[in-house]
């Protein structure tokens, strides 16, 4: 999946008077695997349980700890709401470097695109396969963050030989027609039981007036799931996912991919590195700014499980901010030893996502087994999913390790 470590291309600080260059155009930042291998990582700390710890907690710290790592219950944000539009941002950043790679050795678009088109295909496949864990039968879902970028993925690469101004312009298309068709489509009429789409009528979160064209399970997204999702063999008829989350969400969360393979095309250009770090932090902080505003306007709400046109801008500009941050410190400044832990994760970012949603369970138990209960009671019983947790994601940790000792890198 990602070129070996060996390969990754170090830009130091320089005097003031020489500027920082570009690394060569078929090489990759270290800052990106860092970022990547971070995001993984926070990804994969859901395993700790912290929400569900903090929740039997006394005090109001504990219980804010746990709700800024859990996702928020329909518009609005926290960090942990951050994660994907980070790793699907990412996957943009990355495609210019491997497009120019790809491009240096020779290969013809014909066979990029055949990559392209292969890679789509396993990321869907795989994400229904991960989902499908402990179920009866194959579970077709396609809302998962694999399948998401699997079913943009071949028109994102597509992109990446296009000029930057026909990729802004597509963004922008895609979010506004987007904008427009949950717009257009009738809200329920007076007096529909929301219950029978699994929202009761008294949830707190419902959204009244223009905003309820997106609100939970009543939107347009969820009637074509209503209609796709029913294609497919299963164990019932499907009628509203409890989270709200929808296929459809790929559709805007391309517009994610896309700015981040603009962030990539800007980071490839041959000019001084802190120029491109202020570069990507004045866009960051505008998409930031346009998103909240869109928000506080009514014009879109802010609503991450079903990715509306704001929350696309919104995360996005998050997701610029920090890929600046990481770049300055990491690639322009030279700090790198220290994301080494970082680094092991993100070049092996899909090895260690299929780790934690196949061998959380077994490696948990295999601890219990051989280390007994005590070791993880020691803060006492109600930490212990955090400490089993954290002793789970040190072994995939070395599995990874491992695997990045002797180059084995898991490529789709």
């Amino acid at each position: 999946m990602q070129a070996p470590p060996a390969t990754r291309e170090r830009v130091h600080a320089t005097p003031v008077y020489t500027p920082v260059v570009t690394p060569p155009p078929s090489r990759r930042v270290v800052s990106l695997d860092a970022f990547r291998g971070f995001t993984m990582l926070f990804m994969a700390s859901e395993i700790l349980r912290i929400p569900a710890v903090t929740e039997k907690l006394p005090g109001a710290g504990a219980h804010l700890v746990g709700r800024l790592l859990d996702h928020v219950e329909w518009t609005g944000f926290v960090p942990w709401d951050l994660i994907q539009p980070a790793f699907m941002f990412m996957v943009g950043v990355a495609l210019p470097f491997s497009v120019a790679s790809r491009r240096a050795k020779g290969e013809p678009f014909g066979a990029q695109l055949r990559h392209a088109v292969r890679r789509a295909v396993i990321l869907i496949a795989l994400g229904i396969f991960l989902r499908s864990q402990t179920r009866p039968q194959t579970y077709f879902t396609f809302e998962d963050v694999l399948t998401q970028i699997g079913l943009g993925y071949v028109a994102l690469f597509l992109l990446a030989y296009a000029r930057p101004r026909t990729q802004w312009a597509t963004a922008a298309a895609i979010l506004v027609a987007y904008w427009a068709a949950f717009a257009l489509y009738p809200t329920p009429p007076a007096g529909f039981d929301t219950a029978t789409l699994g929202v009761p009528a008294d949830w707190p979160h419902h959204l009244t007036g223009f905003a309820a064209h997106w609100d939970k399970n009543t939107n347009l997204a969820n009637r074509v799931d209503q209609w796709f999702l029913n294609l497919f063999p299963r164990e019932r008829p499907f009628l509203f996912n409890r989270g709200g989350y929808t296929t459809l969400n790929f559709v805007p969360s391309l517009a994610t991919m896309i700015f981040g393979l603009l962030a990539g095309g800007l980071l490839r250009r041959s000019e001084p590195a802190h120029s491109k770090a202020r570069r990507l932090v004045g866009y960051g902080l505008a998409g930031i700014a346009l998103g909240a505003a869109l928000h506080a306007l009514g014009v879109c709400p802010l609503v991450k499980r079903i990715w509306t046109p704001s929350w696309a801008v919104f995360s996005a500009g998050w997701s610029a901010v920090f890929l600046a941050a990481w770049y300055y410190v990491v690639d322009v400044r030279g700090h790198t030893r220290w994301t080494f832990p970082l680094v092991v994760v993100g070049t092996n970012s899909i090895a260690m996502y299929v780790l934690v949603h196949v061998g959380e369970k077994y490696t948990a138990e295999a601890l219990r087994i051989h280390l007994g209960t005590a070791i993880f009671d020691a803060l006492g019983a109600p930490y212990r999913p955090i400490l089993v947790g954290a002793a789970t994601l040190a072994v995939f940790w070395l599995v990874l390790f491992w695997m990045y000792r002797r180059r084995i890198f898991i490529r789709i």
